[in-house]
């Protein structure tokens, strides 16, 4: 059966949080929306609106597509984005472009609402300096005041970064930007990114991850030794929220018991 473990709270056991087996991508689909739900009414009722950043990638697509037709009252939430490629928004690859498609374009959102990232300049450096600039104004921000997202939603890849943090970039040592343009080797290109300090201030943060090529690097990211510069997904630790993972059995399957 599905369950939860809870994995512990030491410097050699890597990532913290709560720990949701299920069964497939649909049931962790279903529990992300639950999740998304559940956050959305606690923000809007607590302090008016809900600010959520959003996850790339194909494990999240599914999740947006389930949230059309929610019962939000969607003029009150606030969209971000935790990474975009440097590429127009109509691109494939766009981050944008696969929310829009799939949510942002089939609910009654007003376009203020949605702040996306403006990665397709030549200027990479300004495009993260321009977000940056965004979430200030948009929290009120001075200083290195970082933003308290209501949820951020991640994926993992299976080299174990996340968000646009991938293993051995500079972004990883970054502890007072909240959004960085990170030059990813491996890629050859660069990425818009907001950094660990900002996903750590988070009220809530959930991973979704599925698939069987997730198994081993997961075992790693929650039971294995802490290095977060090999293992990124080992950064993200909410210093005063909720750290969730909600995976399938495929990507579970190297887990130990807890």
């Amino acid at each position: 059966m599905p369950g939860s473990m809870k994995t512990p709270d030491t410097k050699a056991g890597g990532a913290r949080g709560l720990v949701r087996v299920l069964e497939d991508l649909d049931a962790v689909t279903a529990a992300g929306r639950e999740r998304f739900l559940a956050a959305a009414e606690r923000a809007i009722r607590d302090h008016g609106v809900f600010r959520v950043a959003l996850a790339g990638g194909s494990t999240p697509r599914k999740l947006y597509a389930a949230l059309v037709g929610a019962p939000i009252d969607w003029s009150k939430v606030l969209f971000f984005f935790g990474d975009e490629r440097c590429v127009p928004p109509a691109h494939a690859d766009s981050n944008y472009r696969m929310a829009r498609e799939t949510l942002l374009s089939k609910v009654a959102i007003p376009n203020t609402n949605v702040h996306r990232i403006y990665a397709e300049t030549d200027d990479e450096q300004a495009a993260a300096e321009e977000y940056e600039e965004e979430l200030e104004r948009v929290w009120g921000l001075i200083h290195h005041e970082m933003p308290r997202f209501d949820l951020v939603l991640l994926g993992m890849g299976a080299d174990g970064h996340t968000a646009s943090l991938f293993p051995g970039t500079k972004a990883l040592e970054e502890t007072k930007r909240r959004v960085v343009a990170n030059w990813v080797e491996k890629l050859g290109a660069w990425r818009i990114t907001l950094t660990a300090p900002v996903i750590n201030a988070a009220r809530e943060v959930v991973f979704l991850v599925a698939g069987a090529d997730k198994a081993g690097v997961l075992k790693e990211v929650l039971q294995g030794p802490r290095d977060p510069a090999r293992l990124p997904s080992q950064l993200v630790d909410p210093s005063d929220g909720e750290l969730v993972w909600l995976v399938d059995r495929a990507a579970a399957a190297e887990l130990a018991p807890r």
